[in-house]
């Protein structure tokens, strides 16, 4: 009977501390899809992956290695990621079902504003390329399928009058496999949309030997205004920001936004939104482009409606929101 006494006393404590503890399934995962590794997207993700795990009590974030802002959007439709980073004319596209998403619209909500991608048309001394009627004929990458990159730089191509099916030989790489790929004299230029500095370019343009070029491309910004709304403004890449940059780039910007879909709860969104403000300094620190994940830019940043969580948050610091 003694032993039965302890027995049946050590079950109770076991089942009263299983009660009293916190339960694994209690702790919510969620994954922030991306892009390549050489771009911006991956490593600013990882940030906020660490931040929100670090932070947000219960939740656990991952980032994931994706194509890039169509990729992210429809993993996010088809329930397979919970924060996507995004151009916002994918975005937009998305919300609307148009283009890329014709047969698949996905309830997009803003989180928050992030930085200007801006738009990088890359070259190498010796290929001939001054300007992008220079592209006529020669190796050119577009962007790896299913990258917010592609979707630009086959809009900037129509607005120019080119087809890249017929006016060069198409490749379709990411950042990093494009600036290997021009090292090594397989393509002679290629498209990127991204942070400044982007790793890649950087890398290419350090390169002994090699002469990085940035062409201008601001004047193609009207034209693709007028068809597909107000998302591009002109824009400059200061000289020096990548090693030999001896001029100024005339380029075109385009926002990235962080989003989530409808079906994220109000306190999840508003808890991301919340925490990623309040440690921005620890995302700079990861890169540098986070220093413009500003209230200021969250008014005029995104097409897509907020997600009321991040509504919220963003009112409470006197910030109007659509």
């Amino acid at each position: 009977m003694f032993r039965l006494r302890i027995v049946t006393s050590l079950a109770a404590s076991v089942l009263f501390l299983v009660a009293a503890s916190p339960a694994r399934a209690d702790t919510a995962r969620i994954s922030i899809t991306t892009g390549g590794t050489g771009g911006v997207y991956y490593p600013m993700g990882g940030g906020m992956a660490n931040i929100l795990s670090k932070y947000v009590p219960g939740l656990q974030a991952t980032a994931e290695v994706t194509g890039g802002s169509v990729d992210n959007l429809k993993l996010l439709g088809a329930g397979k990621s919970e924060v996507a980073f995004s151009m916002v004319d994918a975005a937009f596209d998305a919300a609307n079902g148009a283009d890329k998403f014709k047969n698949a619209k996905v309830s997009v909500r803003t989180l928050m504003v992030l930085y200007p991608n801006r738009e990088q048309v890359v070259t190498i001394e010796g290929t001939g390329i001054n300007k992008v009627s220079d592209l006529r004929g020669k190796r050119v990458s577009t962007g790896s399928p299913g990258s917010g990159v592609e979707v630009v730089a086959l809009r900037m191509l129509e607005a120019a009058g080119l087809d890249a099916k017929k006016d060069f030989k198409q490749e379709r790489l990411g950042a990093s496999e494009s600036a290997n790929a021009i090292k090594d004299r397989k393509i002679d230029a290629f498209f990127w949309i991204g942070g400044v500095p982007t790793a890649a370019l950087t890398d290419l343009a350090a390169t002994p030997g090699i002469k990085m070029k940035i062409l201008d491309v601001a004047e193609y910004a009207d034209t693709m205004n007028k068809k597909y709304g107000a998302l591009y403004a002109k824009g400059t890449i200061p000289a020096g920001s990548y090693p030999g940059q001896d001029k100024p780039a005339q380029i075109f910007d385009v926002w990235n936004i962080l989003v989530t879909d409808d079906k994220m709860s109000d306190t999840m969104a508003y808890n991301i939104v919340k925490t990623l403000f309040e440690k921005k300094p620890e995302l700079v620190a990861v890169h540098k482009e986070a220093e413009h994940i500003d209230l200021k830019n969250q008014a005029v940043g995104s097409p897509v409606p907020f997600h009321p969580g991040a509504k919220k948050y963003l009112e409470e610091h006197g910030v109007k929101v659509q």
